[in-house]
């Protein structure tokens, strides 16, 4: 999971929701739940709630971080551009 999480470019994004589908086991909160404890070491920023939203409680630096990778965000600063930022895997 933290390889995928780690293959996510510059730019792109995942939901906690796609890496679950795209390993293919578990769900969104078992993403989570890894993340929480082992994300440090991968571009944990990179995956976001389904709704484009960074996740709490580092949603500040989480969205600071993808305005760094050129990701693109809503109006607002508050959430990704699922439609332009989604990363599939490939």
């Amino acid at each position: 999971m933290l390889a995928v999480v780690a293959g996510i470019p510059r730019g792109k994004v995942m939901t906690y929701g796609d890496v679950a589908e795209y390993m293919g086991e578990g769900g969104a909160r078992a993403v989570g739940g890894v993340m929480r404890r082992h994300g440090g070491s991968v571009p944990w920023h990179r995956v976001v709630l389904a709704d484009g939203r960074p996740a709490p409680p580092h949603d500040g630096l989480a969205a600071a971080l993808l305005v760094d990778d050129d990701t693109p965000m809503t109006p607002d600063g508050r959430r990704v551009e699922l439609r332009r930022a989604r990363w599939d895997g490939r």
